[in-house]
This record gives C-alpha cells, structure tokens and sequence, in this order.
C-alpha cells in the first residue's frame, strides 16, 4: 500500500459526551497530500458513496460459524480484572471475513449508542462491525472502583474483547472515537500486531495540545462574559447546576459538539448521554467541558505515534474541539497515515457533517480490504 494518501478519503470524553449535559437534560428534558474534495479523490469515491445503500451482499447475512446467530449477534464477554472477573457486552452485525470494524466509543463512560448511525451505511458497503459497551458502560458491567478506570486496563480490556470476537491482522480493524480515540492509539502501540487498520476519529494524540486548543482558539470565540460565569461555576464546583449547561450549550456544545439546536440532536446520541457513567467521566475527563483535568490531564503520544505503521485514517472537523491542522500533522506523522477533513462537522461529524464523514471512512476502510492489508511494516 503506497504511503500517500491514495484511499478514497474527503473532505466524537475529552469533552465528548457530556456529565453536565446529562444532569441538566435529566432535570429538564491545504495539507499536502491531505487535500480534501480532490475531484479524483470524488470519481475514486463513487464506488463507496456515503448514502445508505439497501443491497449489502448476499453472504453479508451469512451467520454460518458465528456462535453468536442464536442472539441476534449479542453476547456478553468474559474479562479479567486486577479487581475481578466481570462481563462486557458485545453485538456483531454482518458478516466479511476479510473487514471486521471493533467500534471504541468516547467518553470515558459514554456508550456504543450514538454509533447506532452506522448501521445506515456499514451494512450496504459489506462491512461487519461490532458495537462495545467498555466496562462500566451502559450493557456492560458496572464495578464500582475507581481504581479499574486507567488506560492500561482499558487497553487490556480490549484485547480481551479482540480475542474473545476471533479478530486477528487479516480483518481487524479498530475504530475509536474522542476518548475511544485515545484507547485506539494505545491499543495500536501495544497490540498492532493483531490490526489490519486503524481509525483515529476526533481525537488529538495530547491532551496537553488539546487543552491548548480550547484555551487559546475556542475559549476566546465565545463571549467573555458569559465564559467568565461558566468559569465561575466551575470555580465554585456548580457544573451540576442547570445554568451551566445552558450557558454552554449555544456557545460550545451547538458550536463544537454537534452543530445543530439542541432540540435537533439525534436520538441514539441523546441516549448515549442520558445513560453516561459520570462517574468514570469526571474521575478521567474532569468536571470541566471546556478542557481536561482528570487522569488523562497529562496524557501525550504525539512523540510515539509515528511507531503505529498499520493504515490509519485520522478524522478532522472543522468546527470540532480538536484541532483540525494538528490532526491533518498526526497523519503525516504516520508511515501509513491518511487525513479525511469533515469540513462542516464538529466533535460528532458522523451526524453534521454525514456525508463527508462516512464517504471517507467508507472508502478507506473498503481500500484496506481491497488492497489485502498491503501497507504493514
């Protein structure tokens, strides 16, 4: 596989999936080799449109050898802890041996959920995928210790699951999105060995950068004085309180998060967000939702991303809370490194910014096929 951005690529925690937002709706109800919508990159994206297709496949619906037919692709998988045994929940959908997507959900603490618009665009493309609740998340298991919630757990909790589903380099693929981003990068440092591919969907390689990000481009677009009140709030410990998510939610979660009113948002997001462990949230993102200060403050793999040498496309927003120039360098930071931009989408760009989003993630993940894995180190 050529190290250029040769797929057909186009143009969501760290502050993805909201503690806040939860308590209140609870209450109240030109990169070189990176351009993006290249007119060759379009005609090279035509087989692998981003519209829901209707007619995947006939072996598509093949269950033959998946012990999980019996439950509709639904099964809960055994984990070792250092703290105990526990279940996660698993659901795979389709069939391709050759192109098996594991998706990582953001948060920490958020769910598979809000990855249910998958399912309008995976299934016609052929592509077999796997929804996962994290542990302490949603269907899975919810220990309460606040010691399992480290990234090194996480990432061993994920092989588990790789081994566990039979995932191996000639089909696994691992897609994560803001905080599953993170656990992307450091299952790959790890384990890349077992990945056929990588997705890196909104999310920075440092949150250091990221905070830097939000304090030196976002915080400064908002106004002042309604930015000074959320500040204060969060000084005084209030984010629970209901005035501070309605000053965020026009300035930053309509602006950076999903950019439509509120009102407008769709329903597996929305579920997503009621059914957050806030717990695990605050404890590892923060209480803040303008920046990071919980366990993964000090968090920073920009000096060794350049050691993941399997296919991997990074997905920018332009209006995301990451930013999209610092993300367009971590793919020319990989050996085998793609950037797709989502030119009107934020943080949740697979909702506002639809067709750009899984066009290029379509594409690419339909070139790895193609191309047997070529590419590897």
């Amino acid at each position: 596989m050529p190290t250029d951005s040769s797929y057909p690529v186009a143009a969501v925690a760290p502050s993805p999936h909201s503690a806040s937002l939860l308590s209140l709706w609870a209450k109240t109800m030109t990169y070189p080799r990176f351009l993006v919508l290249l007119s060759g990159l379009l005609l090279g994206m035509a087989a692998h449109a981003a519209t829901p297709a209707s007619a995947p496949p006939a072996s598509y619906f093949d269950n033959s050898g998946h012990d999980d037919a019996f439950s509709g692709g639904a099964r809960m998988i055994p984990i070792t802890t250092p703290k105990g045994n526990f279940r996660v929940w698993t659901k795979r959908v389709g069939n391709n041996p050759r192109l098996k997507v594991l998706l990582l959900h953001g948060g920490p603490g958020a769910t598979h959920e809000y990855f249910e618009v998958f399912d309008s665009f995976f299934p016609g493309a052929g592509i077999e995928y796997y929804y996962y609740d994290q542990l302490g998340s949603a269907y899975s298991d919810q220990p309460d210790d606040d010691t399992l919630w480290t990234v090194d757990r996480y990432v061993d909790e994920v092989e588990q699951v790789r081994q566990a589903l039979h995932l191996d380099k000639d089909n696994f693929c691992l897609l994560g999105q803001s905080w599953g981003g993170i656990l992307a990068m450091e299952y790959a440092l790890k384990y890349q060995q077992h990945l056929k591919c990588l997705v890196i969907s909104n999310m920075m390689d440092s949150i250091p950068a990221y905070n830097a990000y939000a304090h030196k481009v976002l915080m400064p677009a908002m106004d002042q004085h309604k930015l000074a009140e959320v500040k204060k709030l969060e000084a005084e410990h209030r984010t629970d309180d209901p005035r501070y998510m309605e000053l965020l939610g026009p300035m930053h979660y309509e602006q950076h998060i999903l950019r439509k009113p509120q009102a407008q948002w769709p329903e597996p997001l929305i579920r997503s967000f009621a059914h957050l462990n806030a717990g695990i949230y605050t404890l590892m993102q923060g209480p803040s939702e303008l920046g990071a200060s919980g366990r993964l403050e000090t968090w920073d793999r920009s000096a060794d991303l350049h050691r993941i040498t399997v296919p991997t496309l990074v997905i920018g927003a332009t209006y995301d809370t990451m930013d999209p120039s610092y993300m367009a360098a971590m793919a020319r930071k990989l050996p085998h490194g793609h950037f797709l931009l989502c030119p009107k989408g934020s943080h949740m760009a697979m909702y506002d910014d639809q067709q750009a989003y899984f066009a290029g993630l379509v594409g690419f993940l339909k070139g790895v096929e193609e191309d047997g894995g070529a590419g590897r180190d």
